[in-house]
């Protein structure tokens, strides 16, 4: 594990952490906007504010672009376009989507299927807003459309088709994570060192407050306001995948969007999950991936890959971690 990312590593109870880096001058600039089905923050030290401002909505606006590009609600989206049209026929890729693809069929391959960007033929069937999951038949019919091995991708030619007709793709699960680093890159590329990009459950770190890591807070799965653990980090990211982000219970059951793609219904063996990586568009993919694998799949898994850390929430509420973080702990 790297010093760089995780400082000390230890887990304390919030006790409020709003801080600023320790430099002699500048000031640190907070902004959010609703994009990508979720709120988008912008935090960055700049010593000079007019350049801060305009990269704040430089980053802002590449964030938008994404979302532009990988919105399956965006009937002009390539996304929407591929899901339309590549059931018939093969459908050219930009090479930056070719890219995110590429990176999510790794991810499946790695986890044996249980991150499969194709779930969305059965996530399209749930209504969290309105309460309303698929019966019986209709999941049953929407799982057969789910495979990640039927994504096909002709990496000579750039395209993308679909082994069956119905597949449907939902990028939800890695699509937050690459645009936080596309923004973070953006700043760096402006003279940005210290500054923190958000979206939704995924963030990433930019440097350190000066003399000391900025701390993190996981939230609790069940208590609203509360966290689970505030872990202090530095140029990393962090991504949190949790049964309460959108959902709803019926007779007992909850309902939420992270899918199981064998079963085309929501994973419930795990409360929450927080993947420690050096970029986003890992730990967001990773979140998604261990919370389907459930507790001892997921922590194998994160425990073979170099460089990546976990804190998990089980059903009961307790709290787990990964081999590295348990290490540091007792350092």
């Amino acid at each position: 594990m790297s010093v760089s990312r995780i400082v000390h590593f230890s887990l304390v109870l919030l006790l409020g952490f709003a801080q600023a880096p320790v430099v002699s001058a500048g000031q640190w600039l907070e902004a959010a906007r609703p994009m990508m089905g979720t709120e988008v923050r912008v935090e960055l030290w700049a010593g000079d504010t007019a350049r801060g401002r305009a990269l704040q909505d430089a980053a802002f606006e590449e964030v938008a672009r994404l979302d532009r590009m990988m919105n399956p609600l965006n009937a002009g989206s390539a996304l929407s376009r591929i899901n339309r049209e590549a059931g018939d026929s093969p459908v050219p890729l930009s090479a930056e989507l070719f890219q995110v693809l590429q990176r999510a069929l790794h991810y499946s391959r790695l986890s044996g299927g249980a991150f499969d960007v194709s779930f969305a033929s059965a996530g399209r069937l749930y209504d969290y807003r309105g309460e309303t999951a698929p019966d019986a038949h209709l999941l049953e019919q929407a799982r057969e459309s789910i495979d990640y091995r039927d994504i096909l991708i002709d990496p000579e030619a750039r395209t993308i088709r679909f082994g069956r007709s119905a597949m449907a793709l939902d990028l939800g699960g890695i699509a937050k994570g690459y645009a936080v680093d596309r923004a973070i890159e953006i700043l760096s590329r402006g003279g940005i060192t210290s500054a923190v990009v958000s979206a939704g459950g995924d963030s990433r770190i930019l440097g350190d407050l000066g003399d000391r890591p900025r701390m993190i807070g996981i939230r609790h799965p069940r208590r609203e306001g509360e966290f689970a653990a505030v872990i202090p980090l530095a140029d990393t990211a962090i991504s949190t995948s949790g049964d309460y982000e959108r959902f709803f219970v019926r007779d007992g059951v909850r309902y939420h969007h992270i899918l199981d793609p064998a079963t085309g219904k929501s994973a419930d063996t795990l409360q929450s999950v927080s993947i420690i990586a050096p970029r986003a568009v890992d730990s967001d993919a990773l979140s998604t991936t261990v919370f389907v694998l459930g507790l001892e799949p997921g922590l194998a898994l994160v425990n073979s890959l170099p460089g990546i850390d976990a804190v998990i929430v089980d059903s009961n509420g307790k709290l787990h971690y990964s081999e590295e973080l348990l290490l540091n702990t007792t350092e």
